[in-house]
């Protein structure tokens, strides 16, 4: 999913681009990116919720 190029350069340099394959996640990834963004101060309730129960 990510090809790894290494660069003839001093010092050693290395690029990374997506393949195909990679680039075919870009939708459904950018898809569960949004919902995080949509549900983010829910998710921080609940992990707050459940921290505040595991020092107990």
């Amino acid at each position: 999913m990510i090809q790894r190029k290494v660069l003839p350069t001093s010092p050693v340099g290395v690029e990374y681009s997506l393949t195909a394959l990679g680039e075919s996640l870009r939708e459904p990834f950018g898809h569960l990116y949004n919902w995080t963004l949509e549900h983010g101060e829910e998710i921080q309730n609940c992990q707050r919720a459940y921290d505040s129960r595991a020092d107990t």
